[in-house]
């Protein structure tokens, strides 16, 4: 169940209900398919759900509520992936329970202050709500965490399922030399200008190419340097499309910000351009630089520096052997430690395991 994810992300759709129709598990997605223009996936029974925006949430989570309590004791286990959908929880039929579980997939306090929705006076009031929320969770919910990171944030132990990524079995052609890439939602504190400025310098010779929908505060110089031909931005694509446009790439773009969601969070982009053999280049945030200087597969420029960012790029693109010596290591230490196929299969069973056991009780 979501209201505020698309339903198409990449950890929900194509890697966790994949692990479960794969395992036999059956499955109901609650998520916002008309809002966001988006097809139901097949092998799962699809329902509707208005989708949590901005400010916007309040009817999005009253239909997510009644929608729960309507057929949650139908089914044997609950997957929220929201932290806004706690709020639907109490009250639940006490006679038939089912299991609820948290994905824990951000750290939402942190994320919450970079909202420019919130009022900048009451961030600090929501991520102290935030923290009780978390603490409640823990006595009424299991919670599946997506990072070894976050368990400093709760009292108790929780397992830990990685936001791994796909990786092919055959090796990735090596790195060419005239497309650079990004992946992702595209916000200004992940990269955007830094990332249109790159376009404007390294055009025509080498193209950026920004796979993703762009957030409403950049939407529009986005387009501008689309238009000029600085970028190509091909707006939303779905994962497994999106994918596919990766191969090839001479480098892979992941200029997050100084902030704090960002720095116990594995940047999934950088682990997607490693599984598909290109370099990265990223902004030492330290669970990116950490990814990338233990398996040797890219380049960690200043935060903000669209020179070092520029300069890094070009050496990367005047060097093929460094280019292909940087994408195989990122191929090799994706097949061996950031797959989801083995981080899918332990997902399955643990939500089989957590379905066949009592609801989760007030713990202290």
């Amino acid at each position: 169940m979501t209201v505020v994810h698309d339903p198409d992300d990449a950890r929900i759709r194509y890697r966790q209900l994949t692990a479960l129709l794969a395992a036999g598990v059956e499955v109901t997605y609650a998520a916002p398919f008309e809002a966001t223009h988006r097809r139901p996936p097949e092998g799962v029974e699809a329902v509707e759900l208005p989708r949590a925006a901005g400010r916007q949430r309040f009817t999005a989570i009253s239909a997510a509520r009644r929608l729960l309590h309507r057929i949650g004791p139908e089914h044997d286990l609950v997957l929220l992936h929201d932290p806004e959908l706690l709020l639907a929880v109490p009250g639940l039929d006490r006679r038939r329970p089912p299991q609820v579980v948290w994905d824990v997939h951000e750290d939402t306090a942190a994320a919450l202050r970079m909202k420019s929705w919130l009022p900048r006076p009451v961030r600090p009031l929501t991520g102290a709500a935030v923290r009780a929320a978390e603490r409640w969770a823990e006595r009424r919910c299991r919670l599946l965490l997506a990072e070894e990171g976050y368990r400093d944030r709760f009292r108790l132990e929780h397992p830990v399922v990685p936001n791994s990524v796909p990786v092919p079995d055959e090796k990735p052609p090596p790195p060419g030399d005239r497309r650079v890439v990004y992946l992702g939602r595209i916000t200004r504190a992940r990269g955007a200008l830094e990332m249109i400025e790159l376009g404007r310098r390294l055009g025509p010779e080498v193209a950026v190419e920004l796979i993703g929908p762009a957030d409403g505060d950049v939407a529009g110089p986005i387009a501008h340097a689309h238009a000029e031909g600085w970028i190509t931005h091909h707006g939303f694509v779905p994962n497994r499309e999106a994918l596919g446009l990766l191969p090839g790439a001479l480098a892979g773009l992941a200029l997050l910000h100084d902030e704090p969601n960002y720095a116990v969070s594995r940047p999934t982009k950088v682990m997607e351009y490693m599984a598909f053999g290109v370099p990265v280049v990223t902004t030492p945030n330290a669970a990116a630089a950490e990814l990338v200087g233990r398996y040797r597969s890219g380049t960690v420029v200043p935060f903000a520096d669209v020179d070092a960012a520029e300069s890094a790029i070009r050496a990367l693109r005047d060097d093929a052997a460094r280019r292909e010596r940087l994408g195989s290591a990122g191929w090799n230490a994706a097949r061996a430690d950031l797959d989801w196929r083995a981080d899918g299969r332990r997902f399955a069973e643990l939500i089989r395991d957590w379905s066949r056991s009592e609801p989760a009780r007030s713990r202290s």
